[in-house]
Order: structure tokens, then sequence, then C-alpha cells
């Protein structure tokens, strides 16, 4: 019998150029080298590294792993990464699905209920876990699809589901528990999120958050730092930052202090400064070499 990480290995290969639309949510992505430490916003997703190895990082925490682990991104979180292992022979290689809060609840309405120890708290932004045999076997049912379009809109949902049932079934059903759940600490901390990325030109002091999250203040404050590994305050820089180094590949050179004023900053001097830290280089040089990149 034909091993699946190898099957699905070389549908990536072949289908990650130009991966066609018929997978909503389905990422595939493949580096024939390691890539220098690349800041991104990730959004709820789980996600398959089939080969080589990535490195992943926010706030504190740093995770590495590779083939035969998927990670969990239970809310959106602002990382850096980098491919670590990969080459033009052995490239890296993964694949990643979206994760839909609602979609789950569908299927947590077809399963017993949840324990207690199922709604616990403990629900980290990035968590790593082995891979089962199951997983892989209803992740490359789903990524065979791309062989197969046209039977893609009636079997992807169901595979999708499967994947969503293993892992449910699995150490992490905790989390995709709580991700479906409006009334669990990880919602209520995503709720907070999705309003520091929706208002980010904004001062956000953290008695507005907390009652976004509908929490007290304290309360807030210990549980958005023990799922995102930041402080509000550090998160909200983060992804400011992050959405100023976007917005500087697509503005003209010289823009510098309009981006850094137009992501809320009121001090181009103090912006200089931030995004050195946050990214090592200043935004001027940074964004010229994203340019030639």
């Amino acid at each position: 019998m034909a091993d699946p990480l190898n099957e699905l290995r070389a549908l990536v290969l072949r289908h990650a150029a130009t991966p066609p639309p018929v997978l909503p949510g389905v990422t595939l992505w493949r580096s024939h080298r390691p890539t220098a430490p690349t800041p991104a916003m990730y959004e709820p997703k789980l996600y398959f590294p089939l080969q080589g190895a990535k490195r992943l990082s926010c706030g504190e925490r740093t995770l590495k792993y590779g083939a035969g682990s998927f990670v969990l991104v239970s809310l959106d979180v602002p990382v850096v990464g980098a491919v670590t292992e990969a080459s033009a022979d052995h490239p890296y290689l993964a694949v990643s699905l979206t994760l839909n809060p609602a979609s789950i609840a569908a299927l947590l309405l077809e399963l017993p209920p949840a324990t207690a120890a199922d709604t616990s708290d403990g629900a980290k932004a990035l968590m790593v876990t082995p891979t089962t045999e199951a997983m892989c076997d209803a992740l490359l049912r789903l990524v065979r699809l791309l062989d197969a379009p046209a039977d893609a809109p009636l079997l992807a949902p169901m595979f999708e589901r499967e994947l969503l049932y293993r892992v449910l079934q699995g150490p992490r059903g905790v989390v995709l528990r709580q991700l479906a759940r409006t009334d669990s600490r990880l919602a209520q901390i995503q709720r907070a999120v999705k309003w520091i990325r929706a208002h980010l030109t904004e001062s956000l002091p953290v008695e507005t958050l907390a009652g976004i999250a509908s929490m007290s203040v304290s309360s807030f404050h210990r549980h958005f730092k023990a799922v995102t590994g930041l402080s509000p305050l550090a998160f909200h820089k983060q992804v400011r930052l992050q959405e100023a180094r976007l917005r500087l590949l697509s503005a003209p050179p010289g823009a510098v202090s309009s981006v850094a004023f137009a992501v809320g900053y009121e001090s181009a001097s103090q912006f200089n400064r931030e995004y050195a830290r946050q990214f090592g280089i200043s935004p001027g040089r940074d964004a010229a070499r994203l340019r030639v990149g």
C-alpha cells in the first residue's frame, strides 16, 4: 500500500506552483530553500508540514515542527516564520486548511456533549501535535481532489468534515470545541483580537478590550497573554507594524511617514524606532528590499 505522506508530497509538488481554485480554504506551501524570518498574520487554521522543517515565533514562544505533526492556529495572531530545512532535492512542503467556527459547531451538534475536561481552559494561539494516520488519510482524500476538480464541490466538504472530526477526537479537540463556542475563553479573546484588527489606528485602552471580551481587566490581561503569548499592548503594536509593512510594499518610495500616520502613529521617529526593533531594519530600507525581492 502506498504511503499517504509520500502521495501528499507528490500532490503538493505538482500543484503548489499554480493550485486550481477548487478547494476554498486549502493552501499549498513549497520552498526549495530555507527562508529568512518573515512576519505574517495567521488566522485560525490547521497546518500540516509534509517535508522539511519550519520555525514559528509569537511573542516569547517559538515552535519548531516538521512532518509527522500539525499546527493548530486557534485565533488571529501575528507570527514570524522561517523555513529551516529545505533544498532543491528536498523542498519544504505543507498544506493548510482555514478553520470555520460555524463548520466546527455544526459538526459538534452530531457528537456527544463535551465533558468537563473538554471545556477546560488552556488553549494557546499556536499548538503543535503529532498527526495521526486517520488525519493523514482524510487530508490525502481532500488534496486528491486537486486532480479531480469536478468532484470537489460535492466531496471537499465531506473530507474537510472528516478531517475536523479526526482532530476533534484527538488531544486538541478541546481547542476546536472552544473555537466553536461563543462563550469560551478563546472566543472571548478572539473577539478582542478582531476588534484590535478592525480599529488598528486607534488607541485601545485595555479597559475597552476587556469590555469587548466580557471580562474584568485583570482577567482579560491574564487570559490574553496566556493564549497569545503577548500583552494586549504588545499584540496591538505587532499587528499595527505588520499592517505598516504590507502598506510599505505597495506605497511609493519615500512614503514612510504617510504610512506611519495611516496605521495610527503620531510620530514618524517613533514608528522608525519600533519598526527597526521589530523587523531588524529601518522601514525605508525594508520597503526598498521588499520591492526588489
